[in-house]
């Protein structure tokens, strides 16, 4: 009998560890592909100085954005990213593709990065102000006490109507329906 036990164990722990192992698979981060990725035989089709914004929107769809000032430089932004410890974002591959218009529509160039032309910024130290100086703990623990209005911010504080501070105009005037 102990042989058949000994012969049982070791088959069985070696198949349960396995099988457990391989349920871990289950819980690991998905990666997640975001943004709009361009293939690199959609690309050669566009030819500068030939192709036009409309090529482009049919060959790659809508760019992800558009640069600020200037409407006819479009970006196309990809990447793929896998949740890290403390679930924040890390980025496995970046891929943007900048496509330059003149002002007729017809494509000037084309430039490709990756997450090696990327540039770290620093957060910015310090903290913005609010107008109106800082508030105690004690201020805060207890300064919203009293001051619920479930009509909201700008709603009358009496039943009468009158005129709501911010909301202009002058004079009393009747309904609460001051301005109008």
């Amino acid at each position: 009998m102990p042989n058949f036990l000994r012969l049982i164990y070791r088959t069985t722990a070696p198949l349960l560890l396995i099988t457990a192992l391989s349920g871990c698979a289950i819980f690991a981060a998905q990666p997640h592909y975001r943004g709009n990725a361009v293939s690199q035989s959609a690309l050669k089709q566009l030819v500068p100085h030939i192709a036009t914004e409309a090529d482009a929107r049919a060959l790659l769809g809508s760019p992800t954005l558009r640069e600020t000032f200037n409407d006819h430089d479009w970006l196309y932004v990809s990447q793929i990213t896998k949740r890290r410890i403390g679930r924040t974002q890390g980025v496995l591959h970046q891929h943007v593709v900048s496509l330059h218009f003149n002002d007729q529509g017809v494509l000037q160039s084309i430039k490709q990065y990756d997450r090696k032309a990327s540039v770290k910024v620093a957060m910015a130290s310090g903290a913005t102000k609010a107008p109106g100086g800082s508030a105690s703990f004690f201020q805060e623990l207890v300064g919203g006490v009293g001051s619920y209005n479930p009509l909201g911010a700008g709603a009358s504080n009496s039943l009468g109507g009158g005129v709501s501070p911010g909301a202009g105009g002058g004079g009393g005037g009747g309904g609460g329906l001051s301005g109008f």
